[in-house]
This record gives C-alpha cells, sequence and structure tokens, in this order.
C-alpha cells in the first residue's frame, strides 16, 4: 500500500498512484502513441526503435529489466544493438528532457506545484561503472560500494513524477589517476566536479529557466538546506517559498542582535569589522530551542495515512534569525518537528515564508517530500530503474532518462482513464 499523505487542512492534496494491471486496454497503442513525440530526437529509425523496445522492457513483467532480459524478450530487439544505442548512440537529451517537461506540464502542472530534490544510491560490484564509489547510499542506508544520483521530482494535485536527474560523481574521479576510466566510460570533455547541492542548483536553474514547469515551492533535505548555494539560487527566484531540512546545531538568534562598526588599527592602517553590540549574546542551536519549548506550543498534526494507521507528529514554529560566522544573517521560519512518546526524536526545517505564514502551510510542506520517495519505489519496483548495468556515463543518463519517461507514462494513464477501464498493462514481451 503507497502512503496517502493527507496534512490536516493542507493547501491541497497529492494524489496516490493506484493504477493496476488490470485497469488499461490497449497498452501497446498508447505506449507507442507516447513514443511517437520523440522521434524527432534521433536521427534514424534504428535508434527510435530500441527507444521503443527499451521502454517496452521496462514495462514488460520480466524480473531483471537489463539490457540482455530486456533484448532477448521483446520482438525484433537484439542484445549488441541495444547496448550500443544506450551507452554510445547521441540522443538529442536537450529536446527529450523539453518534450517531457511540456508533457508534465499538460498532464499534472500546476502553479502551486512543488520541486523535490533528493539523491538515491545503486549498489554495484565492479569499480568500472562510472562515478562509482564507497559512498553513502541511502537506499540500504550505510557506506557501500555504489552509484548515487541526484533527482528532481515535480508534485502537485494532480500527481507526481521525476523532472530531471544527475550523476554524482565523486572528485578523485577528476583526478589523473581515474584519467583513463573517465575515458572509458566516455565522460563528456566538459564534466567537472560537482557536489550535489550544486547538481541540483544546476537543475533548479534549468528548470526555472526553462519556464514550462510551474512551481511555487521547492522542498529538499539537509544536504541542500545547509548549502549556502542551493538556498542562494532558491531565493533569487521571485515568489518561491522553500522549505529544507538542517542539522540540530544549526545556530539562530530568537531575537536579532545588534550588530556594531568597530574601528581599529592594523600596522598603521585604519580599519573597521562588525561586531555584536552585546558579546555575550551567543547564538543557540536549532536544538536548544527544541527541547526548552513548553508544551503548551507544541501542535500534533496526523502527515500522511500509512499502512498501519495515521502517522502523526507534534510540531511547533518559532521566527528566528539565522547566524553565519557567528553574525546575523537572514529571518526564517524555524519548524521543529517531533515523534510521539517519552523520547521524542527531533526533526528541523527553515523555510523563507512572510511572517504571515500559518503552521498547517509548513507542516503540509514538511510532508511533501513522500512523492520523490514514491517515484523511487515505483520506478524501481515497476520500471526497473535500478537494474540497470551500463557502465558509461551516458547510458546511466539514458536508462534514467527512459525511466523517468515510463514512469510519468503510467501517470498520464492514470490521468486520461479518470475512472478505471478494463483491460491489463502488462506488456507482452
Amino acid at each position: 500500500m503507497l502512503p496517502d499523505s493527507r496534512v490536516q487542512d493542507d493547501p491541497y492534496q497529492i494524489p496516490k498512484f493506484d493504477l493496476k494491471r488490470t485497469d488499461i486496454m490497449d497498452f501497446m497503442e498508447e505506449l507507442k502513441g507516447f513514443h511517437s513525440e520523440f522521434q524527432d530526437c534521433f536521427s534514424r529509425q534504428e535508434p527510435r526503435d530500441n527507444f521503443y523496445q527499451y521502454m517496452v522492457g521496462q514495462m514488460s513483467p520480466l524480473e531483471r529489466k537489463s539490457i540482455e532480459p530486456i533484448a532477448i524478450a521483446v520482438k525484433s530487439a537484439k542484445v549488441r544493438a541495444m547496448q550500443f544505442f544506450v551507452s554510445d548512440v547521441v540522443w538529442d537529451n536537450d529536446k527529450i528532457m523539453l518534450k517531457y517537461r511540456s508533457m508534465v506540464t499538460d498532464d499534472i502542472g500546476d502553479p502551486d506545484g512543488v520541486l523535490i530534490f533528493d539523491e538515491s544510491g545503486f549498489v554495484k560490484k565492479g569499480v568500472e561503472s562510472a562515478g562509482v564509489a564507497k559512498q553513502y547510499c541511502g537506499s540500504i542506508g550505510k557506506v557501500e560500494n555504489c552509484q548515487v544520483g541526484v533527482f528532481a521530482s515535480y508534485a502537485s494535485r494532480h500527481g507526481y513524477c521525476f523532472v530531471d536527474s544527475r550523476l554524482f560523481v565523486p572528485e578523485k574521479w577528476f583526478s589523473d589517476e581515474f584519467a583513463l576510466r573517465r575515458e572509458k566510460c566516455k565522460f563528456p570533455s566538459e564534466l567537472q566536479f560537482k557536489t550535489k547541492p550544486q547538481l541540483a542548483v544546476e537543475m533548479l536553474q534549468e528548470i526555472s529557466q526553462q519556464g514550462t514547469i510551474p512551481f511555487r515551492y521547492v522542498v529538499a533535505d539537509s544536504i541542500y538546506g545547509n548549502s549556502p548555494e542551493f538556498i542562494s539560487a532558491i531565493e533569487k527566484l521571485p515568489q518561491i517559498t522553500y522549505l529544507v531540512s538542517m542539522p540540530a546545531d544549526s545556530l539562530c538568534w530568537v531575537r536579532k542582535p545588534v550588530t556594531l562598526r568597530k574601528e581599529y588599527r592594523y600596522k598603521g592602517e585604519l580599519r573597521s569589522k562588525q561586531v555584536l553590540k552585546t558579546p555575550d549574546q551567543k547564538p543557540i542551536s536549532f536544538e536548544t530551542i527544541a527541547k526548552n519549548t513548553n508544551s503548551y506550543f507544541w501542535y500534533r498534526r496526523k502527515v500522511s495515512e500509512g499502512t498501519k494507521g495515521p502517522i502523526e507528529y507534534e510540531f511547533t514554529k518559532k521566527r528566528v534569525v539565522l547566524s553565519k560566522n557567528g553574525f546575523p544573517e537572514k529571518e526564517v521560519w524555524l519548524l521543529i518537528r517531533r515523534t510521539l512518546g517519552n523520547e521524542p526524536i527531533y526533526s528541523y526545517f527553515i523555510c523563507n515564508a512572510s511572517e504571515s505564514c500559518r503552521l498547517k502551510l509548513l507542516v503540509w510542506l514538511s510532508g511533501v517530500r513522500w512523492a520523490i520517495e514514491q517515484c523511487f519505489e515505483e520506478a524501481k519496483t515497476e520500471i526497473g530503474m535500478d537494474h540497470y548495468e551500463v557502465r558509461k556515463f551516458p547510458g546511466w543518463v539514458h536508462h534514467m532518462m527512459t525511466s523517468m519517461l515510463a514512469h510519468f507514462f503510467l501517470w498520464h494513464i492514470k490521468l486520461r482513464l479518470g475512472k478505471k477501464s478494463t483491460g491489463n498493462y502488462a506488456v507482452a514481451a
């Protein structure tokens, strides 16, 4: 059972995906129609055919949806031709993504849409795949040999889907020691090391500049929330509200301290520096605020329906001034969430909403990240997003692109049907 996100008094409800294999007639014809939109993204008929056949395999009931099982099972497909297509053939990636995002907007676009950023790990045994390294893998909750992708998803009152992805390549891969591996993996010559937040910034800027997908909110976890570069990129977008997770040791003031410019001499030269008017007025941590907030100010709210019943937390909000290098930076909302019970676990979020913002909006935004988690769950379970065995950088990009498209296609079918029809969506490979 997929979680049904239902925040009390939320701005809107994000629907869950509930399409079943008995709900669709004429699946193959619908898939052909979907693929016809991307015909001009390839220069020849052979890659167009492979593009279609590969997605047929991703939609099929195959237990393992990597290239070889797909090519063996799907009519007219060939293993080597499909391997070459996924990893070596040039795709017009930009055109594919532009068309795809236009489709997303047509189906689930909404002025109050939410962009969500998160990463997912893909465990790998070898050391030759592009960007593979010993690093934290969120899908298994520990450090493991894996590849990590940074993804952007979109959620609205009409549904949710992926809208972009980037492979995170650890910095060591750009050293001289890895030159041969980069060549074998066909790294683009212009590719440079970027942190996960920098990859998220890259996607955010591309989506906003393209102007295809309407959104009002941005949500992300603490890897991105704790990045000044990521927050700055959002703040440059007019009328966009963000809510991002932050670590417990983040510092702030509940009242803005007064600062002064103090003059001093250094080697005979008159200089000045910023100082706190009251030096003893030190910033305090989010954790300190949480543990010293009286029970009167905590509000219990239901944030989702799980398989075992409602999931509830207690919330409080407070207007705070963030500390940067020991000095006041900007005023934001601090939202604190805690679990129920005698030993609560706390989570912390900051939001740039106006002072008139009500608690219910912050609570709702704190819960919408489930949508990207569902994207990962559905794409891995239904599409084989994590079944790939490609090693080259373009192969990873292309596989993730087809996985995003295939996942969205199922949402399109759900929306097009409105009410359920009769049939079967398990593709006959």
